[in-house]
């Protein structure tokens, strides 16, 4: 945690001469982190079990359930069904997966050679998507069988593109360069 916050206090520093920022305020901040993942098609309790119980240990909160908005015939799907699980982290468990997220749990995915800066929206948010919910160490131990992908956004009050990069790469997250 003490990471991410020292980050946050120098970025206005390091910003201050590009954008023209005035006052502090002005800085971008982080929001909100959201990590998700769709359940589809699965009827079995146990795995959804299994699911709710991973995100949990990731994340150290309880994932909220999501229910589809249309009914989808050729998908035998049925509004209001739950398809997948969300968990929206803010303040100290924010930032705590923040840094989990940077110095651990990408590093240990397989291939990684840095995040696209094209993840990144036109409102300054970042989506990742991980294939395997087990580069996270809290999930490391269990079963090769049961694994399931995460898409974590981190929400931003950057108000660009570029003013978001910029604050992402002041914070540490790795994003490749030049693309």
């Amino acid at each position: 945690m003490q990471f991410v916050t020292q980050q946050q206090n120098t970025a206005f520093e390091t910003l201050k001469e590009t954008f023209g920022y005035t006052n502090k305020m002005q800085t971008p901040r982080i929001e909100k982190i959201i990590v998700s993942t769709g359940t589809g098609k699965i009827a079995d309790k146990a795995k959804i079990e299994l699911i709710q119980d991973r995100l949990a240990r990731i994340t150290g909160q309880k994932s909220a359930p999501r229910k589809a908005k249309k009914s989808i015939a050729s998908f035998k799907l049925r509004e209001g069904d739950v398809v997948g699980y969300q968990v929206t982290l803010r303040g100290a468990r924010m930032r705590d997966f923040l840094e989990k997220l940077i110095h651990i749990a990408l590093p240990r995915t397989r291939d990684f050679r840095g995040l696209s800066p094209k993840a990144i929206d036109e409102m300054g948010n970042l989506t990742i998507g991980i294939k395997e919910h087990t580069v996270f160490p809290e999930t490391s131990d269990e079963d090769l069988r049961d694994v399931f992908g995460l898409a974590v956004t981190i929400v931003t009050t950057a108000t660009n593109k570029k003013e978001a990069e910029t604050y992402l790469r002041h914070l540490g997250v790795p994003l490749q360069e030049g693309k």
